[in-house]
């Protein structure tokens, strides 16, 4: 519609043109055509000859022509029909002011007669350029704050056509902040930008926009202006983190500059308004700040010290964001650092109510001390087992607590076996690896009075030598016992006897604590060879306990009996006999034999012959062994009637005892030594019968105290453990008519029989079983060892 009513505005000013134009012809004489621009070269403005009524025929004769200025070349005339067309195209916005009519006065000339007529030329204007601005864009600056209403002025567009085809409005593009309100400024329109709606930097932070100008002509043209609005912040927005509590976790020891995260902050402002800066808020706890640090500007936390989940699990630290606005606005957020355990603690072994002194007699179960464990680490690193050390005689057993337990006895104590216990106890966790921790409890256990004195030999067999001083020790009784302090102490005793021959004990006193034995009188070997006595050992404990030993005592033969010549005795008691042989003997004959007896045994009772004077020693000869004199030779003539003989008889002790006795060898005729042989060999069977008798007695109980003697060591031996060593009772050499030398080897269980015909200088090989009675030992004892006390 509006552009129907331009073209009519049009049209109405072309008919008022032509009135005005026809009117003024008739007034002026003065022609005035019309022509729009832009029309092709070669278009008729009009009839110049037909309006100025000029004859056709004669215009080339008169020279009809435009003498008009340079803008004569626009238009030309035809001499021929004085037609005006348009020479060349004619652009109206190059040849006038867009403000009123566009007229081009041209001046016609006609000679002969010569005429000058005025032509006007209207050059109508045609819409052929769009409105245009100066700026392809405009850039506005507004803050966000701008308030409502607010109007910012825009540049006109221009239009270089007429005014009909000018800029008759302006559009903006479509928009829920802006609009355009157009102002009229005399004959220009000015378009202003008016805010509707508060801006949001935040939201939109630029806005383009897009200016149309639009001219009146028909068909309309437009032009474009692009405006860019860039909105200019305000610090109005905090900061926003992108989480209002930030959760991590952490393993524990971890190193220094471990990252832990990296907290973020927004800011929808810009520049400083929209910089963010971190800082710790002021109610963290100040140990934090020594653990963890944060940069300032890219909100990264790191490890700066010792994170230890035992100290604590959880940290919780409040952050602050501020921007850098004025003034700033600040926001918090939260960080949550979890810590996660690992095995870094060892089990931690407490011990309570320890007894330090167990009692032997404890039973099974007694309580010795109570355990606790504990690891300061969680979940599985903080599960503990505990175990102890083997073969010991106590267990652990488990509390209704956990990690709580008994250390108790779990078998029979025997202080004397183990008197004391190093029990270490070890706990380990489950962890990975696991941990270990090691505890040694010292427990002593405390002495009962369950063990009775004991003695090293029992029985004990003394042996001791005759003759022993009245008053002297003879055994020292030892005993021990396993308990300890008063349960130990011993005191000795010996047993009353049951008073009969046998019973010595009245003539034995014992130290009650030393346990050294004394005799109280000398022992005589030819009166007791043996005698056996009780002893008992009495511990302090309460009750008390205690044992008995058997003492043997042998007494052992001194050499304290001188040899007894038994014959020759003469009437008188004295040693001297007489003899007579004939003088016709050959040599080897017997002269007599000297017979003698020793009451010692052994080698004290071993008797050895030899001649100490002899008249002649070319005579007679003495068999050292057996006392036999006989002849070496014959006699003769010169040869002495009467000789003497004095024959030593001394015995093998170590200090020897002798006698003397004095045979006196008469050699006589063969009829003399005849008649005095038979009244001698009368008197001397007598004589031998007599001494026949004391023999018989003698060697009866020689031979009676030989078998009690092996009696008793065979018993003794037998009750004896074996031994391979060897001991020797050595009894002195024995050399006589009377042979009962003993040795005895306790070590083989053996007894010797010694020989007469053994010489002093003799010695017994070990192992040989010469002259060896061999006993075999059926039992085994304690007591295999000989004690001598001389």
């Amino acid at each position: 519609m509006e552009a129907g009513g331009q073209r009519r505005k049009g049209e109405c000013w072309r008919t008022v043109l032509c009135f005005l134009l026809c009117f003024g012809q008739q007034i002026s004489a003065q022609i005035r055509y019309s022509v729009q621009e832009e029309v092709k070269e070669g278009s008729v403005v009009g009839n110049i000859a037909k309006d100025l009524a000029l004859d056709v025929s004669t215009l080339m004769d008169r020279r009809f022509r435009i003498v008009s200025g340079s803008d004569e070349a626009l238009f030309v005339v035809n001499q021929n029909n004085g037609v005006l067309y348009v020479q060349r195209k004619i652009d109206r916005e190059a040849l006038c002011d867009s403000i009123g009519a566009c007229l081009i006065n041209l001046k016609l000339v006609v000679e002969n007669p010569l005429e000058i007529h005025y032509i006007a030329v209207e050059i109508i204007d045609v819409n052929d350029h769009s409105p245009t601005f100066t700026e392809k864009e405009k850039r506005l600056e507004i803050s966000e704050n701008t308030l409502q209403g607010t109007r910012f002025q825009l540049q006109a567009a221009s239009d270089p056509d007429s005014v009909v085809n000018s800029v008759r409005l302006y559009k903006l593009s479509q928009n829920e902040h802006f609009d355009i309100e157009i102002r009229d400024r005399g004959e220009d329109k000015l378009p202003f930008l008016v805010l509707q709606k508060p801006l949001d930097r935040e939201k939109d932070a630029e806005h383009n926009l897009i200016l149309t100008a639009i001219d009146g002509g028909n068909p309309q043209r437009s032009g474009t202006l692009n405006i860019t609005i860039l909105v200019l912040d305000v610090n109005d927005n905090r900061p926003v983190f992108s989480q209002d509590v930030y959760s991590t976790t952490l393993h524990e020891n971890v190193k220094i500059g471990t990252l832990v995260m990296k907290i973020l902050a927004s800011d929808f402002d810009d520049g400083p308004n929209g910089e963010v800066s971190y800082t710790f808020g002021g109610g963290n706890n100040q140990n934090m700040l020594h653990i963890f640090t944060l940069d300032r500007i890219t909100g990264v936390i790191h490890v700066i010290g010792e994170v230890d989940f035992e100290k604590t699990n959880v940290y919780k630290l409040d952050i602050q964001a501020s921007d850098n606005g004025q003034p700033p606005l600040t926001t918090d957020c939260r960080v949550i650092i979890k810590i996660q355990d690992i095995n870094d603690n060892e089990p931690t072994i407490e011990v309570t109510s320890l007894s330090k002194i167990v009692s032997e007699d404890s039973k099974p179960g007694t309580v010795i001390s109570l355990i606790s464990v504990t690891d300061r680490d969680t979940g599985v690193n903080g599960k503990t087992v505990c175990a102890l050390s083997e073969n010991i005689p106590f267990e652990l057993k488990p509390s209704v607590q956990e990690n709580m337990y008994s250390l108790v006895t779990k078998g029979n104590l025997d202080r004397e076996t183990v008197s004391h216990y190093d029990i270490t106890i070890t706990a380990s966790d489950l962890g990975q690896p696991p941990l270990s921790s090691y505890k040694t409890l010292s427990v002593q256990v405390s002495d009962v009075n369950d063990n009775p004195p004991e003695f090293i030999l029992n029985p004990i067999e003394l042996y001791m030598i005759e003759n022993n001083s009245a008053g002297a020790p003879i055994l020292t009784l030892s005993a021990f016992d396993k308990d300890l302090n008063e349960n130990s102490m011993i005191s000795y005793q010996i047993v009353k006897g049951n008073g009969t021959q046998s019973d010595m004990t009245s003539f034995l006193n014992i130290n009650s604590e030393t346990g050294v034995i004394h005799a109280l009188k000398s022992f005589d070997f030819e009166t007791i060879k043996t005698f056996q006595f009780y002893a008992l050992a009495t511990d302090s404990g309460s009750p008390s306990l205690s044992s008995n030993v058997t003492v043997n005592v042998f007494i052992l033969d001194q050499n304290d009996n001188v040899p007894v010549i038994l014959y020759p005795v003469s009437s008188n008691g004295s040693a001297e006999g007489v003899e007579e042989i004939p003088r016709n003997v050959n040599a080897g004959h017997l002269v007599t034999k000297v017979r003698a007896y020793d009451a010692d045994i052994g080698y004290n009772g071993w008797l050895l012959f030899s001649l100490q004077e002899v008249s002649d020693h070319s005579l007679f000869s003495l068999d050292r062994y057996t006392g036999q004199i006989r002849t070496l030779r014959s006699f003769t003539e010169t040869d002495e009637a009467q000789h003497k003989l004095i024959i030593l008889v001394k015995d093998n002790g170590n200090v020897s005892l002798s006698a003397t006795a004095t045979v006196i060898v008469k050699v006589v005729e063969p009829k003399e030594a005849f008649a005095v042989s038979d009244v001698k060999n009368t008197v001397k069977d007598e004589e031998e019968n007599n001494m026949t008798f004391y023999l018989i007695i003698t060697l009866g109980s020689v031979s009676v105290l030989f078998v009690i003697s092996i009696i008793v060591l065979i018993v003794m031996q037998c009750s004896k453990s074996t031994d391979y060593s060897s001991k020797y009772v050595q009894d002195p050499n024995y050399d006589g008519t009377l042979c009962h030398s003993i040795q005895y080897r306790s070590g083989d269980k053996r007894y010797m029989l010694v020989g007469p015909r053994m010489s002093i200088g003799s010695t017994l090989v070990a192992g040989s079983n010469g002259n060896t009675l061999v006993i075999p030992d059926r039992r085994r004892r304690d007591s295999g060892e000989v004690r001598i006390v001389y």
